[in-house]
């Protein structure tokens, strides 16, 4: 059977960007049926190549084939919605009314719904209604699970598996990709590659591809290097030039330079986790929290101890956000006690992006006080080559925030979180518009970090690299949390966040276990206390808990004092030696503290 041949087809197109090629030569067809994914770096040019796919942008050469009558639909990273309601908004195009209130439904949107004062997550979903009530040939979605949350994300990937479209689809979600796709595009150095298998052969392939291209780029170095050498001893030699090989050589050395315009820049990150936090981080004791007669969460217990890596996941407006700041005092709970631990250095990125104003320059948000220079975890660094690690040009650092990318948004905001020494990391969708490389980074710089984190996050994939237990709102109330990270959270808790479900399916089966048998025979009341000396013991060591933190600021005030030591070395070697005695003390007592509340905790069964 003769293949079909492509929806649409690039053939050798190039496009200028400014100065810069943007496309040299790409070729990128798109199969009937067919499932693609379009990666590549943030700036690569995955959204104009898509636009050039629909036609929306003439390339500057090269030819673009279609099949008649193609119907095309495409959903950009940030939609407009218009009209009056979601269903005049999704009719608007050339779907049937019916199809599109059915689909907004599909959505989880009610078609009468006005369309102002969506949120993102509702903007986003009405516009893949829209998109899908539209029933195209092919289908482009560009980043379309940036502000969905996970029950939207695997309601979206369930109906594009069932489509038969066609799909081609820009993301970095990476657990989206590797279940929806079949074949990965990949935009880098100008240039499309194309791998005919799903997105979870990528990394493999695409790690075996650099490193061929890195040998081949040294082997022409080296080359240069044997070249050069030879050139010029034989200018010794004869004192005469050799024309051809001076040409050669010439060739070469442009060869590789226009090799190294394709190398892209590095992103550095780094985070210094500061100075050293007690043991204990948070207590939280029966904790509950609502607004506007809802409860968001309720009767939450839980520890954080230093070094804890939590993930925070449920839907949009389970009260993610809400749930950090209680745990971090900024909000109080309705019901029960949080606690929290000495000597935090916490550093907050908001999903919000607080703080950016659009009309300020780049410049303004990494120097807030001014000057040209920023404080890196306690050095000085110009701003210009501070920005730079975050692969911003020295022409950007005077441009307004407004003229800046979703992505180098989100480069921006860790690019001034990371600046400060932290010992406590909160970061509420940080992957939102970032590409795989910096996903890649940032990954990487948080497995090092010896800190305390709490990531609230809808990719699972981050969840999952990332997560030492995670913590579950469900939107109706209920809360959970589980060892490990979202595939084990699943694992250990089906059904808890879809809609109607039980909060704890385990447990329905236990009910009826134990309605079932025999009431259970008298046993002999336990103890379930703490012994007079162990209770007097946790209230002495609450009370060191909470003065020790005060005693050691005030060493630390008077260590500060610059001039000290050359007036009396004597105080200044008395002032460290109570304060380490101090910061020693504090740890010893929060262990203490732990093991009798555990004790506690097992004692009430």
């Amino acid at each position: 059977m003769a293949a079909r041949p492509p929806l649409v087809a690039l053939k050798d197109v190039r496009l200028q960007d400014g100065q810069r090629p943007l496309f040299d030569g790409v070729d990128l067809a798109v199969e009937p049926r067919s499932r693609a994914a379009l990666v590549g770096r943030n700036g690569a040019g995955k959204s104009t190549l898509m636009k050039v796919v629909m036609g929306l942008i003439e390339p500057d050469s090269g030819d673009r084939s279609i099949q008649s009558a193609v119907r095309f639909a495409y959903v950009p990273q940030e939609p407009v919605i218009t009209g009056e309601t979601l269903l005049d908004y999704a009719s608007s195009g050339e779907a049937e009314t019916w199809t599109a209130e059915s689909w907004l439904e599909t959505f989880g949107l009610n078609p009468a719904k006005s369309t102002q004062g969506l949120s993102g997550g509702e903007t986003r979903r009405a516009a893949l209604a829209k998109a899908f009530a539209e029933e195209p040939d092919l289908l482009l979605l560009d980043e379309p699970t940036n502000h969905l949350d996970i029950l939207a994300i695997e309601r979206l990937e369930n109906e594009l598996i069932q489509a038969r479209f066609a799909l081609l689809v820009v993301s970095h979600d990476r657990a989206f990709l590797n279940r929806v796709t079949n074949t990965v595009h990949w935009l880098e150095g100008r240039r499309v590659r194309t791998l005919n298998k799903g997105f979870v052969e990528f990394d493999e392939w695409s790690s075996t591809v650099l490193e061929e291209e890195a040998e081949a780029l040294r082997r022409l170095t080296k080359t240069i290097e044997r070249e050069t050498a030879t050139f010029y001893s034989s200018i010794t030699a004869r004192r005469s030039r050799n024309e051809g090989r001076a040409r050669s050589l010439q060739a070469l050395r442009a060869e590789r330079a226009e090799k190294m315009k394709d190398v892209p820049r590095e992103l550095y990150l780094g985070v210094d986790s500061g100075s050293t936090s007690g043991k204990l981080v948070a207590e939280i004791k029966h904790v509950s929290k609502g607004f506007n007669g809802r409860t968001l969460f309720k009767d939450l217990t839980t520890r954080i101890i230093r070094g804890d890596r939590l993930g925070i996941v449920g839907p949009n407006g389970a009260g993610k956000t809400t749930l950090v700041k209680t745990l971090l005092g900024e909000l109080a709970p309705d019901e029960g006690t949080v606690r929290m631990g000495a000597n935090l250095e916490p550093v907050y990125l908001d999903q919000s992006r607080e703080g950016l104003k659009s009309d300020m320059t780049l410049w303004d948000a990494l120097t807030p006080g001014g000057g040209d220079s920023i404080l890196v975890r306690g050095v000085s660094k110009h701003v210009a080559a501070y920005a730079k690690d975050f692969l911003f040009s020295e022409a950007q650092l005077r441009q307004p925030i407004s003229t800046l990318s979703g992505g180098e948004r989100n480069r921006l905001l860790l690019a001034r979180a990371l600046a400060k020494p932290a010992n406590m990391l909160i970061l509420d969708e940080p992957t939102n518009d970032l590409d795989m490389d910096t996903l890649d980074k940032l990954e990487e710089l948080l497995e090092g970090y010896d800190g305390t984190l709490i990531l609230v996050s809808h990719d699972r994939d981050f969840i999952d690299r990332l997560s030492t237990s995670t913590l579950a709102l469900n939107g109706r109330g209920d809360i959970v949390e589980t060892p490990g990270g979202w595939t084990d959270f699943i694992r250990q808790n089906p059904g808890f966040l879809q809609p109607g479900a039980n909060p704890r399916p385990q447990d329905k089966a236990a009910a009826h276990r134990a309605a079932a048998a025999p009431p259970p025979a008298v046993a002999p009341k336990k103890t379930a206390k703490l012994s007079f000396k162990d209770a007097h013991r946790l209230k002495e060591l609450e009370a060191l808990i909470d003065a020790l933190p005060a005693t050691i600021a005030r060493h630390d005030a008077t260590l500060a004092d610059p001039g000290l030591y050359a007036r009396d070395p004597k105080a200044f070697d008395a002032a460290m030696k109570a304060a380490e005695k101090a910061r020693a003390d504090l740890e010893s007592a929060e262990m203490e503290w732990l093991e009798l509340e555990e004790k506690k905790a097992a004692l009430a069964g």
